[in-house]
């Protein structure tokens, strides 16, 4: 009980103790707030209400806390003590604004003997985070007015993008009013000013255009338009679950296709069809050309897939109306309204042939260059004439502008054959007459189609300029020196026409000449020697002897000159092997310097014949071989050998040298090289095999390469320009046969041409060939 007693007063006295402490340390804290509002007020006696109202009242006199309570008397004993004190205590200007407030109890210092009694306001906050000073409310439309501009954490959320759109929602302008078309950028929030009215919202950009894509509208089909909705529904539905179709190739829906489709449908209503390129890039057109030739109407499409309805009297009108269906896909279905980009293609194209129908591309439809005739009779390529003052060329730029302009231009001819296109010419000219570009399309699925033969042949028969080819387009220029059909025909007029008046000027100055009559003395003309006369003469006398041989003579003259002009070709290209030669020499001389072959060692060992023969028949045992490549033996070789008689004391080097003589010079090499014993050359299959023995006294070198063979790289450029000097003496050699033969053909036809006889030539033949030599 005792112990209990003592705990608790323990306890009691320390709190007291804290208390104590903490209103120390109160006090002085208010001591200090108290010396400092009455230096302020000294220093600032006008502005005392400014300071007191962020310094609370802080009383020092216990009589104060009796009379706190009356806000009066509390104002009064202020004014009393004012007289008394020289350092007079600021009141609060918040002091009557709060008439009914509780007075708050404090704890007080040890030398205050009553305890102080302040108002809630009036109370001195010592925590490190001091309450923020609230904002004014504001009214419900400044806070909708703000909502747009108003930050908000996570604008890429969900639940910000609803803020947004509530706060939208909830703007004065879009509570019940009718839609007022207004303009956002004069469009002002807030205050009416003029300034303020001016100013754009944030959301408002200048100079920005935001371009949609407009999504492609809705063809609509003509199943749609015949077939009753329930119907085309059901057919739908039975579409889907095909999974037997017909397939549609590189050539398009052909008379095969259309075979099978119509043959589909003599056991079911519907047919399915499948396309490859370049139909199914197209599915419109696909569905356009198969409705055209099978008279069916498309009902379902899914991919590169389609469906065909056969249609309810399909038995009665099967075989009729396919004709008229092909000019209305050339020319338009009656009523269609046409763009003006098909209606001026097809006038371009309007006289230039047959259209191709099945054409996988928009329309308008191109001429099928393949139906136009092979040969035009009479068919010339156009005249052409060089600009006055201009270059026929082409420039880079105007390349690039012409290849621009063909891109968007429509496909005027398709073709599919490469020889015999006169007729694709002929168009070809009559098209330029009205555009400057020809746009012709290669066939899908057509064999054996060459484009640049194709180019080549368009080229020669209309003189034009390839812009473009490659396997699906060529695009012809007509050239700046192309002239219309008119305009040729009128300058061909005008150049006759002048070409009649030379020829009249030129008649009528040769009449003026014969009617004016010159004397010429005959003593100054009297000799004819070097004039043309002379020359006339000559020919007139002697011309009729040598007219028989002339041919002749000029056949064999021919012939010298060629054999000559040969002749000079061949000896030329014998020097150039010369020259190759030479080099070559030169670089094997200085890779030859570099390599020293070693002596054979005359201490050797001796093997006797049984010795010879376990070791051959071991050698002949081992899996393992050394194999000999074209660089024969370096020092990589050697280093080889080192490494099988670490673990063996045979080694067998196979080689695939052809002579036996080049296969024991090798052997004896490695047994040089290698400082080993050669135990026999064995003949394989395929090339040779060297067995070499150790020794007895064998010991692992401490340095593999050995200094004077060659290096990996420098022996195979010694075996490559080893080889290159054979090859070069082989063709050198075969130059100087051809030499011998040319020079003498060419002294048998000099002998012929200037009337050696034979027998002479005969003789002679030995003495003749030798000089030439």
């Amino acid at each position: 009980m005792v112990s209990s007693t003592r705990d608790i007063s323990s306890v009691h006295h320390q709190s007291n103790w804290c208390n104590w402490k903490r209103v120390s340390a109160a006090g002085l804290v208010i001591g200090s707030l108290t010396k400092i509002s009455i230096l302020l007020q000294m220093q600032c006696n006008s502005s005392t209400t400014l300071f007191s109202f962020f310094l609370p009242r802080l009383p020092t006199s216990p009589f104060i806390s009796s009379s706190s309570s009356n806000p009066k008397s509390f104002t009064n004993c202020s004014q009393s003590t004012n007289h008394n004190n020289p350092h007079p205590i600021l009141p609060s200007p918040d002091s009557h604004s709060h008439p009914n407030a509780a007075t708050a109890r404090i704890p007080t210092p040890p030398w205050v003997k009553g305890p102080l009694r302040l108002q809630p306001h009036e109370l001195a906050n010592l925590s490190n985070n001091p309450p923020k000073p609230r904002k004014p409310l504001e009214s419900a439309e400044e806070k909708a007015d703000k909502a747009l501009t108003a930050k908000e954490s996570g604008v890429r959320g969900k639940k910000a993008m609803s803020k947004i759109v509530r706060s939208i929602e909830t703007l004065p302008g879009n509570q019940q009013q009718s839609p007022v078309v207004v303009d956002s950028s004069s469009f002002s929030l807030g205050s009416s000013d003029s300034d303020d009215a001016n100013k754009k919202l944030p959301w408002v950009r200048e100079e920005k255009v935001v371009r949609y894509r407009l999504k492609k509208d809705k063809v609509v089909t003509q199943a749609e338009l015949v077939l009753d909705q329930d119907l085309l529904e059901r057919l739908r539905a039975e579409a889907a679950r095909m999974r037997i179709w017909v397939k549609v190739k590189k050539l398009g829906v052909t008379q095969r296709v259309v075979d099978e489709i119509k043959s589909a449908w003599e056991t079911n209503e519907l047919a399915m069809a499948k396309f490859d390129l370049p139909l199914c890039r197209n599915m419109d057109r696909a569905r356009e050309i198969v409705e055209l030739k099978t008279g069916g109407l498309v009902v379902w499409t899914w991919k590169d897939s389609l469906v065909v309805y056969r249609g309810c009297n399909y038995e009665v009108a099967k075989n009729s109306g396919i004709s008229n269906m092909v000019d209305d896909d050339i020319y338009g279905i009656p009523g269609e309204e046409l763009s003006l980009f098909q209606r001026e293609g097809d006038r371009l194209l309007e006289g230039l042939g047959p259209r191709f129908v099945d054409w996988w591309m928009p329309k308008p439809l191109p001429v099928d260059a393949d139906l136009l005739p092979e040969v035009v009779p009479g068919y010339m390529p156009p005249s052409r004439r060089w600009p006055p003052y201009g270059r026929p060329q082409l420039k880079d730029t105007e390349l690039t502008s012409l290849r621009k302009l063909a891109r968007i231009l429509p496909t005027h001819f398709v073709l599919g054959r490469n020889r015999r296109l006169q007729g694709l010419a002929f168009a070809i000219l009559k098209l330029w007459q009205n555009s400057n570009i020809a746009k012709i399309a290669i066939k899908w699925g057509v064999p054996n189609t060459d484009n640049e033969q194709m180019a080549n042949e368009l080229k020669r028969l209309t003189g034009g300029v390839l812009l473009l080819r490659n396997k699906f387009f060529i695009i012809l220029y007509r050239g700046k020196d192309y002239l219309p059909s008119e305009v040729a025909t009128l300058v061909s007029e005008r150049e006759t026409e002048i070409r009649r008046c030379h020829l009249d000027e030129e008649s009528s100055r040769k009449k003026a000449a014969d009617s004016v009559h010159i004397v010429v003395d005959p003593s100054l003309n009297s000799s004819k020697t070097g004039t043309l006369y002379e020359f006339w003469d000559i020919q007139n006398k002697f011309g009729g002897l040598v007219k028989g041989k002339k041919e002749n003579e000029l056949q064999l003259e021919a012939e010298k000159a060629n054999l000559e002009r040969e002749l000079r070709i061949q000896e030329r290209k014998l020097f150039i092997l010369e020259m190759k030669i030479e080099n070559s020499m030169r670089e094997l001389t200085k890779l030859n310097s570099e390599w020293v072959p070693t002596e054979n060692d005359a201490d050797r060992e001796i093997l006797t014949d049984e010795e010879r023969e376990c070791f051959r028949k071991i050698a002949q045992k081992l899996r393992s071989s050394l194999v000999l490549g074209r660089r024969g033996v370096f020092d990589g070789v050697v280093e080889g050998l080192y490494q099988h008689w670490k673990h063996r004391e045979v080694v067998k080097v196979i080689t695939m040298q052809r002579t036996f003589t080049q296969v024991i010079y090798t052997a004896k090499s490695l047994e040089a090289e290698s400082g080993g014993i050669l135990v026999s050359v064995e003949k394989l299959s395929k090339g040779h095999a060297i067995i070499l023995y150790r020794g007895k006294n064998y010991r692992r070198p401490q340095k593999f390469h050995s200094e004077n063979l060659l290096t990996k790289r420098e022996a195979l450029q010694r075996s490559i320009l080893m080889q290159r000097i054979g090859s070069l003496k082989f063709f050198a050699h075969q130059r100087r046969q051809a030499i011998t033969n040319m020079r003498s053909e060419l002294v048998w036809l000099s002998c012929f041409l200037y009337g050696i006889s034979s027998l002479f030539i005969h003789k002679k033949k030995k003495k003749i060939l030798s000089v030439l030599h």
